[in-house]
């Protein structure tokens, strides 16, 4: 008896071991991610500009973008990559709070360019999802948290927390309302795992996001 209780134990111990063996590191994630994000950035010739330059942009009255060039400005505190595609018209938003509702694709970049499942609510069976979320800016930071009946990506990951990449554009684009002659601020992101939703938190997964912002009724 004690051979075939050794026996399991020692097979059991080889399981394990094999177990631990099959799993990455977290260096390993973030390196694997790292290496993904920058593949990404290579194959879709995007051009990566610094923080220094998209602020003289800004300063100068230009795009803080430039799509025609394929612009994102590196947040080096975040490790995000934002492009500003539309600035939007109304105002800036840097105190107090409001209501901003999102429209928004979102996918993996563990997948390829031509196999994107998105996450959206831009489609006929989830546009009743604005991704309502309640903004409150103090000192010049953002807080956010989602309307769970109003939410895909509550829906789809059970929190109301919002990614703390979407708040990334709010300094720099402006709220307002949708009309037919005025557009909406459109952002594009390439998101961390660190900035991202709670699944990519979890698994160190690196996201792509479109998002436009309208300003919500009060």
């Amino acid at each position: 008896m004690k051979k075939i209780i050794y026996g399991i134990f020692v097979m059991l111990s080889v399981v394990v071991f094999a177990s631990c063996q099959d799993t990455e590191t977290y260096a390993e994630q973030r390196d694997k991610e790292n290496d993904t994000i920058n593949a990404y950035i290579r194959d879709n010739n995007i051009k990566v500009i610094s923080e220094s330059q998209f602020k003289a942009n800004i300063a100068a009255n230009q795009a803080p973008t430039d799509t025609t060039k394929n612009e994102y400005v590196l947040i080096e505190s975040t490790g995000v990559y934002m492009q500003i595609c539309e600035v939007g018209s109304g105002e800036t938003f840097t105190s107090g709070s409001k209501t901003i509702l999102c429209r928004f694709k979102e996918a993996s970049l563990f997948r390829s360019s031509k196999e994107y499942s998105w996450l959206t609510n831009m489609a006929a069976s989830t546009s009743f999802y604005n991704d309502k979320m309640y903004v409150t800016c103090t000192s010049g930071t953002y807080t956010a948290s989602f309307e769970p009946s109003r939410s895909l990506m509550y829906q789809a990951y059970s929190s109301a927390s919002v990614p703390s990449a979407w708040l990334a554009a709010l300094p720099y684009i402006k709220l307002g309302r949708y009309t037919s002659e005025k557009g909406l601020a459109k952002v594009r992101l390439i998101v961390p795992h660190g900035q991202g939703n709670s699944t990519a938190s979890q698994y160190v997964v690196p996201y792509f996001y479109e998002i436009t912002y309208e300003l919500g009724a009060k």
